[in-house]
């Protein structure tokens, strides 16, 4: 069965502190219901970059530690339902992904992607919008993601991408503070023209809060030293960023 509460869509990690910033990481996991059956997808690519975020969610809780902020983590597969797209988006529920196909998606009809959206889509958003709402400041947020290193054949330079919604305020201040080891670029490998930014459409532009996306190429999340230099350095830059843009 697909999830029937909001408990079994997300996880809630860490509560909310003074400090007013919310992590979001929405293709944190590979999980897919039993009953789907893999989707149909084939074995090489069960756990690939098209079913998660590949090292998002291990990057997004030493966030959450090391800034001491709360997280919301997805517990299914994007595959399932790509939780940062509108029930409307085509590649909200895809059929294939570069170059993976996933035959458990072809063929839905509107009521099955609309019995997907209600399970997944809403309830996760809503655990978002509670979690922003308990804050006494408005908070800032902060969504997580990652990348692979080669996409459709074409290898990709950028390391750490900052991308913004409306408001580039943030991910230009994140850019400019960056100190770490790895090559960075505003708006790359997406942007907001790609639809990529839709959580932040949905909680940070429609409240009027700062917001920025990261996106980390997954071969720099490959082990916890890894990730401790990406986390590191991105808490450092977020937190300058911060310091700057409130000044």
């Amino acid at each position: 069965m697909l999830p029937e509460s909001s408990a079994d869509v997300a996880t809630v990690i860490g509560q909310t502190r003074s400090f007013p910033l919310l992590l979001v990481c929405e293709h944190a996991s590979d999980a897919i219901p039993a009953h789907l059956e893999n989707l149909g997808l084939a074995d090489a690519d069960r756990y690939s970059h098209a079913v998660f975020d590949i090292g998002a969610a291990h990057l997004a809780e030493r966030l959450s530690d090391a800034l001491g902020v709360p997280l919301v983590i997805a517990n299914w597969s994007r595959l399932i339902y790509d939780l940062n797209r509108p029930p409307e988006a085509p590649d909200a529920i895809p059929a294939r992904v570069e170059t993976i196909d996933i035959p458990g998606n072809r063929s839905l009809s509107a009521a099955d992607r609309e019995a997907r959206a209600e399970a997944l889509y809403y309830p996760f958003h809503k655990v978002v919008s509670d979690t922003l709402d308990a804050f006494d400041t408005a908070p800032t947020l902060v969504t997580i993601h990652s990348f692979t290193p080669v996409w459709n054949g074409a290898p990709r330079a950028v390391e750490i991408g900052f991308l913004h919604d409306a408001d580039p305020t943030l991910a230009e201040a994140m850019l400019a503070a960056y100190d770490g080891p790895h090559r960075t670029a505003l708006n790359e490998p997406y942007s907001a023209k790609d639809g990529v930014t839709h959580t932040l459409a949905r909680h940070a532009t429609a409240r009027g809060l700062r917001n920025v996306m990261i996106e980390v190429r997954n071969d720099l999340l490959s082990d916890d030293a890894a990730i401790d230099v990406v986390a590191t350095a991105l808490a450092g830059a977020l937190t300058a960023a911060l310091e700057e843009v409130a000044a």
